[in-house]
């Protein structure tokens, strides 16, 4: 009497036979220790701005002057810390990507660190026309500083992008992720466009910045950073603001590595997640659906819109995006499900053909 691993082939045996176990993290080797070292200093820099939010009580444009050193520690810890395990898996070009790397860590150090001597010096750092020395020294850090960033991060972006370093989900999340961190760091340059506001620093003094992060249909409003701020972050709510998507650009590889992680986490408990495969193609969709976010926050800033007074044009977006990643989350359930199920209805048609009829002895 055949038994009923004789009755699957080779393929369908280790399909079904597959442990109910969360698939395996890659692991890398050594992490990338000058971004290490950046990521611990700027910790460091974050403890020491939420000190200074609470004890020093100077304002610029009704926020803290520790505000902005606490949000760049913040993103530099999160991305310095996302960029060397990545340049610890294993991947052709890695003495590129290590140099790379080792500039993106230097820079970010002494760019942030310029924001930090503004901040304690009650000034702004970015758009500041002032002439004296110290502003002047730090104008031309920022001008040679952030476009080494962009140029760092965009070299190994293209070294790693057409090799598959681990599993399919996850070299899926990478490559969409450090794409859609460039066109981030991209659209941040586009702050430099929105005209001159006049300002005052924490002591009154009026200041001249070349520019803003708020986009409004009339420019010429002095002071439209900061004015109409939304809690916490303190995006504008009088007009667009270039912040939201250079953040959500920046921090498309967290989110979708966190996918992974989830989609890691249920397959044990969800038979359709298991395959490689259908995690990749998920991960895909969800990228799209992020992809597409991001064009629709940078659209509604551009037309001078803020994030939280969205239009019908804007709404109707949004809700096309959320029609499409559903239907085509829907369509990779439906895929996977039917392989899952296939096998199984094959082998119950195998069995049924080769049990002599009465007979209930299977082993």
């Amino acid at each position: 009497m055949p038994t009923i691993d004789t009755l699957f082939t080779p393929r369908d045996s280790a399909r079904h036979r597959r442990p109910a176990v969360a698939p395996d993290l890659p692991r890398g080797g050594r992490l990338h220790r000058p971004l290490l070292w950046m990521a611990a200093t700027m910790a460091a820099l974050v403890l020491f701005s939420a000190a200074g939010m609470v004890f020093d009580t100077r304002m610029l444009l009704d926020e803290s002057v520790w505000l902005k050193p606490f949000k760049f520690g913040l993103a530099f810890v999160l991305y310095g810390i996302t960029l060397a395990w990545l340049l610890s898996l294993p991947h052709r070009g890695s003495r590129v990507t290590w140099w790379m790397g080792t500039v993106f860590a230097v820079t970010g150090f002494v760019d942030v660190g310029f924001i930090v001597v503004q901040a304690a010096r009650g000034t702004y750092s970015h758009f500041n026309d002032e002439t004296d020395a110290v502003n002047s020294i730090g104008q031309l850090v920022f001008a040679s500083g952030v476009p080494g960033l962009f140029f760092a991060n965009l070299v190994i972006v293209l070294i790693l992008s057409w090799q598959r370093l681990v599993d399919r989900a996850t070299a899926r999340a990478i490559h969409t992720g450090l794409g859609l961190a460039v066109a981030g760091m991209a659209l941040g340059y586009l702050m430099g466009f929105t005209g001159k506001q006049l300002v005052r620093d924490a002591d009154g003094n009026a200041v001249e910045l070349v520019a803003g992060h708020t986009v409004l249909d009339d420019p010429s409003l002095n002071a439209r950073d900061g004015v109409g701020g939304m809690p916490i972050t303190h995006w504008s709510t009088i007009g667009g603001d270039l912040r939201i998507p250079h953040f959500l650009g920046l921090h498309a590889i967290q989110v979708l590595l966190l996918a992974v992680v989830a989609l890691a986490w249920l397959a044990p408990r969800n038979p359709w997640l298991r395959d490689e495969r259908t995690r990749a193609a998920l991960i895909g969709v969800f990228a799209s659906g992020y992809a597409g976010l991001l064009a629709i926050v940078f659209w509604q800033a551009m037309r001078a819109q803020s994030l939280v007074h969205p239009d019908g044009r804007t709404l109707f977006a949004i809700g096309l995006l959320i029609l499409v990643v559903t239907l085509l989350t829907l369509a990779v359930y439906w895929r996977a499900h039917t392989a899952a199920v296939m096998p199984t209805a094959r082998c119950d048609r195998a069995l049924r053909v080769r049990t002599p009829a009465g007979s209930s002895d299977v082993h």
